[in-house]
């Protein structure tokens, strides 16, 4: 089995999608072994324990900086023996020694077509740019702030009655889907870096292999 953790700090959708897609039994192999908050208040923290999952809550304001934090931070992970850490809308930038020490089994999700709106306030950017296509992006995490290898990405089109709001809610819906599918593919050791770029292992087998569970 691997063993995943995942790191939140609010509502933990994608927390959620890839708890749905383990209760569906569309990751075969994988283990959830605990959910860590760097916030209290963070909502994300109340389905984790729910669904049976061991949580965690290492404020990061208690912290005199960031690389304290995340030094901390890492024994808190570490303590669980992780395979892969997951960041499921962890809203802190990491310190490279951080990166470094998870280096090819952390991965992030991105509300864009990265490299296309790293940062923060990516839809209402994309609706300045004028751009047609948005969406979002699974990738290995760099110290790089949302960059890294590429996982998986899913394009909407922007329609000209989006607002922000509209934009996030259907990109967000394919983050759902992505999320748990780059997860799977790490756990059955399907996924290879080679010169920055990520290399899909037996890109032939079915495409649907893993199963979508539908929102409550």
């Amino acid at each position: 089995m691997k063993r995943i953790v995942i790191l939140i700090s609010g509502r933990g959708s994608n927390m959620e999608a890839i708890i749905q897609a383990r209760d569906a039994g569309c990751l075969p192999g994988a283990e959830i072994v605990a959910v860590i908050a760097n916030r209290a208040d963070a909502k994300g923290l109340e389905r984790a324990a729910a669904a049976g999952i061991p949580t965690r809550v290492l404020e990061h304001k208690r912290f005199a900086d960031r690389a304290a934090f995340d030094a901390a931070l890492a024994e808190c992970i570490e303590a669980f023996q992780p395979d892969l850490v997951v960041l499921a809308g962890f809203m802190r930038i990491l310190t490279e020694a951080f990166v470094r020490r998870f280096e090819g089994r952390l991965l992030n999700i991105h509300p864009s077509l990265l490299p296309a709106f790293p940062g923060l306030h990516t839809h209402e950017r994309a609706l300045e740019a004028g751009v047609r296509i948005h969406g979002c992006t699974v990738h290995f995490v760099t110290p790089a702030l949302d960059h890294g290898p590429i996982v998986i990405q899913a394009a909407v089109p922007v329609l000209d009655t989006d607002d922000a709001t509209s934009l996030a809610a259907r990109v967000l819906a394919q983050e759902h889907i992505v999320y748990p599918q780059a997860v799977r593919w790490f756990v059955e050791g399907r996924l290879r870096v080679v010169a920055g770029r990520v290399q899909l292992l037996d890109a032939g087998a079915p495409a649907a292999a893993l199963c979508v569970p539908q929102p409550d």
